[in-house]
């Protein structure tokens, strides 16, 4: 009996993509093309006016967000409007020309009786896509453009780490006199004080001894060397490059805050360098409030006032260049403020009303409860530099008040001179005193037509780089160029949809350079491939072994090369700033978009067309 063994062979089946992955392209493309077509539309000048949800309006002031008293208030004033916006607790009013927007954004101030907050009423700078209505339902929204296209002013700031330093070295040298003061440890000699350290002179070696143990016990950041009587404290590097990071950190927390106060929407603030902050604030075309609120370093501090007689404390002038005689160390500063309202006391003098977290609220409790008929002054501060650039800090006395009660954690505080002056300094004290004194270094500003002509003139390089790629895809490659420019034309809109999808992506002038060379790495993926596919088709084999040989052999070197390009990208955006990072983002995303629309994408197409065609010596 003969057994037939019958083998079977399966043919693998060639240039094939599942179902799935044809969804997963259309369904990408489909998004994509949605989030990109918000930009498409443009956006238009706004102010943003947002009564909030509180209900502290009276009605008179309701009526005045109605459309009509709007439009017929800024109209008789010559402000050009498109449109206003409505919904239940903000209103956006649509200009026709961005020159206007801070006449017609002082003109609402005026409207509803205010230059601040106070009264449950912000008017802020703002944008509003001018896209169908159904597309913005969907959650998409247009490409932040970056302060280059858009207009606006930027700042940039140096963070004075000098004045940190000598603030740490003035807290060390007084915590060695109280423990010194403790250990009856007497004629002790402090010299060489500086940001960088200090010496001590003791009167013999045990003292220095003594001292050295406590200050490496209680002070890891300090660098301690004991000669005989002298012991030299010196702060180390590690400590500096800390203290550095901590309070530069803490000056962008702060000036984030400011600048929502001053109601700018979309402004970006950053660090630069190891003690810089740029701040750049698109829309904005009038930088004198912006710059005097940024630039601030205002903050105040509660003294108790002594006897002219007293030994101990300091001489603070007032407003007259009175001297007055207040404790050495405050009884509490501006840190623990959290909310702060300018308004009109009963008098009808300007005041601010003022309300401390839980620790202030309970130290002022516990000072004002044991001082009860006694003075307490409100001293006002603030840095500015000399004509030598050296950093100055001014001191000024704008109340000294007689406790009459107990005080809490709400209060209020007379003598900031106007209304103007009582509401820039309520808006400081609400967004936090500076932990380190800044300095204005450089001030930029860019007009809207500008940025306009920036738009225009990048995207026509755009369009005439692609036009051009365009064209010789076609013709080079002929039917193979048209799958390629097919890719390429998904390939934009892939870029600017994800442009527009990605949180706190921002479109610059260099970042238009970015798509245009993007547009160039994303063609060369396909002529990678198609030159693969040509010499195939010429070594004999047919058109699908072409197709799979020359995609499956130019993939490696496609992934190789972008990958390459990509660590450029991530670098450049992690080191660089400001239009670096916006040239290194559209690049690195360009990267990614060329890659799934030349290799994904386009052989999807190709796959479709000729994936299954055996013939051999075919030209396509």
């Amino acid at each position: 009996m003969n057994l037939q063994h019958k083998r079977t062979t399966t043919k693998r089946t060639l240039n094939k993509y599942g179902y799935w992955q044809y969804a997963v392209l259309i369904v990408t493309l489909v998004i994509m093309l949605l989030s990109a077509l918000p930009s498409w539309f443009g956006e238009s000048s706004a102010l943003q006016i947002n009564q909030g949800t509180d209900n502290r309006l009276e009605v008179a002031q309701k009526k005045k967000l109605e459309p009509l008293r709007l439009q017929h208030e800024l109209t008789q004033q010559g402000i050009a409007l498109k449109e206003i916006k409505q919904d239940d607790t903000t209103t956006w009013v649509i200009l026709d020309n961005p020159d206007q927007m801070p006449v017609a954004k002082n003109l609402l101030l005026e409207m509803f009786g205010q230059q601040g907050q106070g009264n449950g009423v912000q008017v802020a700078l703002a944008s509003v896509a001018n896209a169908p209505q159904w597309l913005t339902n969907l959650g998409f929204k247009p490409i932040s453009l970056g302060l280059d296209l858009r207009g606006g002013v930027q700042f940039l700031l140096d963070v004075d780490m000098q004045s940190v330093y000598q603030g740490q070295t003035d807290q060390l040298k007084k915590d060695i006199s109280h423990f010194l003061f403790e250990q009856k440890m007497r004629r002790a000699k402090f010299s060489g004080i500086s940001p960088e350290g200090l010496t001590v002179t003791l009167t013999s070696a045990d003292q220095a001894s003594q001292l050295h143990d406590f200050i490496s016990k209680e002070y890891n950041g300090w660098k301690i060397h004991t000669d005989g009587r002298h012991l030299s404290v010196t702060r180390l590097e590690s400590e500096s490059v800390d203290l550095r990071n901590i309070t530069v950190q803490q000056n962008l927390q702060i000036m984030r805050s400011r600048i929502e106060e001053l109601g700018i929407t979309e402004a970006s603030v950053q660090r630069q360098g190891e003690h810089r902050i740029r701040i750049e604030l698109p829309g904005v075309q009038d930088p004198a409030q912006a710059k005097n609120v940024i630039g601030a370093t205002a903050s105040l501090a509660f003294y108790e006032v002594l006897n002219n007689t007293a030994l101990n404390g300091k001489n603070i002038p007032d407003e007259n260049g009175t001297l007055v005689k207040v404790a050495s160390s405050p009884v509490l500063t501006g840190e623990h403020i959290i909310d702060a309202r300018a308004n009109f006391g009963e008098m009808g003098m300007p005041e601010v009303n003022i309300t401390l977290d839980a620790q202030g609220g309970k130290m002022m409790a516990d000072f004002s409860g044991g001082h009860i008929g006694k003075p307490m002054a409100t001293a006002y501060s603030e840095y500015s530099r000399n004509e030598r650039g050296e950093v100055v800090q001014t001191n000024k006395v704008i109340s000294v008040a007689t406790i009459q009660s107990a005080l809490g954690s709400k209060f209020r505080i007379t003598g900031a001179g106007s209304i103007q002056d009582a509401q820039s300094l309520a808006l400081l004290l609400r967004a936090g005193s500076l932990t380190a004194p800044v300095t204005i270094v450089e001030e930029r500003t860019i007009g809207p037509t500008l940025g306009a002509e920036n738009i225009t003139n990048g995207f026509s390089a755009l369009a005439l780089g692609l036009g051009m790629t365009l064209l010789f895809m076609a013709v080079w490659y002929r039917r193979l160029g048209w799958i390629a420019n097919v890719a390429l034309l998904g390939n934009m809109v892939m870029l600017f949809g994800l442009l527009a999808l990605i949180p706190g992506a921002v479109l610059t002038l260099p970042g238009i350079a970015g798509l245009v060379l993007t547009v160039g790495m994303a063609v060369d993926t396909n002529v990678l491939i198609f030159e693969r596919i040509r010499d195939k088709l010429q070594e004999g084999n047919s058109l699908a072994m072409a197709i799979n040989s020359g995609f499956s052999s130019a993939t490696s070197t496609i992934l190789d090369a972008n990958f390459t390009t990509m660590i450029t990208a991530i670098v450049l955006y992690y080191i660089g700033n400001g239009p670096i990072q916006g040239f290194a983002l559209t690049l690195g995303l360009g990267l990614v978009t060329s890659m799934f629309t030349g290799i994904f994408a386009s052989r999807a197409i190709i796959n479709w067309l000729w994936g299954q065609d055996n013939r051999r010596n075919v030209r396509i």
